[in-house]
């Protein structure tokens, strides 16, 4: 099972956002929680069950373990996670 983090892509409020997915959602909120992201930034509508997070973080999810992963270099493997995330928020088993 793995936890992933896309490219730090969106600007929103003058920083880099980034996605935290993961395979099941007991790794996703495990992973958010050692980032401090509390579990009111979950989110899990039409964009599929991830966590928003600053390009900062997004680094220090790499170092705890996180697969970076690129929406530019890895397009098959994004959008299978991207659908994993959709499933999930769905309540859904991938």
């Amino acid at each position: 099972m793995t936890v992933y983090v896309d490219d730090a892509v969106h600007l929103w409020r003058g920083r880099r956002w980034a996605h935290l997915m993961a395979d099941t959602l007991d790794e996703l909120h495990a992973m958010a929680q050692q980032l401090d992201i509390p579990r009111r930034a979950f989110q899990n509508k039409t964009s599929g069950a991830h966590y928003d997070v600053p390009a900062e973080l997004r680094e220090r999810a790499i170092e705890l373990g996180a697969t970076a992963i690129s929406r530019h270099r890895d397009r098959a493997l994004v959008r299978s996670v991207i659908a994993r995330a959709k499933a999930q928020g769905r309540g859904e088993h991938p």
